[in-house]
Order: structure tokens, then sequence, then C-alpha cells
């Protein structure tokens, strides 16, 4: 367990150093860790959901544990579906421009805020790492899609000038 908290913490800070110089590398890698973790989080929820009540136990915050252990025990799939789903529009969002690409920043910011306070669960303080790494984002110049970059690159790259003699 461990290793893996370090891993997490340590990949939240190359997430949030990456959000400050390559910001378009960020998103990428930001929209891969939010699809992956929809694809993970929806096939656990509904093979395995009894293993989302052990985040209780590192629960920082008593309402946390409260919560987990009362009405979202009784309610996994539906909570963690819905987590799921919406980490997959945080994703796609992240590919986006304009509003979309904004309010998938927001929404990402506050699920990570939000996870916080399930302690070792949410590999704390990764959490607050990576969604200072989002706020870089949202800070940065977002004004182009995601694939726009490596495509405008390829088409129109940069040609060096030639002295004329």
């Amino acid at each position: 367990m461990l290793i893996a908290y370090i891993i997490s913490n340590l990949a939240a800070v190359i997430l949030a150093l990456c959000s400050w110089k390559w910001p378009l590398a960020s998103r990428f890698l930001y929209a891969l860790l939010f699809g992956w973790a929809c694809w993970f989080n929806l096939l656990t929820s509904i093979h395995t959901p009894e293993v989302y009540l052990s985040y209780a136990e590192g629960a920082l915050l008593p309402v946390y544990k409260t919560f987990i252990t009362g009405y979202f025990a009784a309610h996994i799939t539906l909570f963690v579906s819905f987590i799921a789903v919406s980490q997959g529009l945080i994703a796609i969002s992240l590919l986006l421009k304009g509003i979309l690409f904004k309010t998938g920043v927001i929404g990402a910011t506050i699920f990570l805020v939000s996870i916080a306070p399930l302690g070792i669960g949410s590999a704390f303080p990764a959490s607050l790492i990576m969604a200072a790494g989002m706020w870089l984002l949202l800070k940065n110049k977002n004004s182009r899609y995601l694939w726009q970059a490596p495509v405008q690159a390829a088409i129109s790259p940069k040609i060096p000038e030639r002295k004329l003699v």
C-alpha cells in the first residue's frame, strides 16, 4: 500500500508540474487518468461494489465515515456509477475547448478536493496536488481542442528563416 501511495503522490506532482510547463501534455495525461478511472470504477462498482466500503477506514472526517457506512453502503453501485460517468465526461471535456473544457476542469477540481478527506483512500494529498494542476490548466490559455496542436504542428511546421546572400 505504501508503494502505491508514494507512486500516486509522485504522479500528482508530475501532473501538476506538467500543467505548469506543458499544459497540452497535462491535459492528455489527465484525460487518460479520468478515462481510466471511469472504466475502473464502473466495472468495480458493478462486479465488486463492497470494496468501496474500505474507504470509510481511512476517512479523515467523521461525516465521510458515517456517509460511507450508512446511505452509501446501501447504494454503492448507483453512487459510484454516477461518479464514473462524471469522470468519463471530465475526460472528454479535457479534449475540448471553451466552456466545455472549463466546465470539465472545474468539475475535476471539485471532485479532487471532495475526495481529499478520504485520506489514504485518495492518497492524500495527491488529490489536492492534482486539483492545483487543474487550476493551472484553467488559468492557462487553452483555446483549442487538444488534438489541434499536433495537427497544426504537422501541417505548418516552423521553417527556419534563410538569409539571402
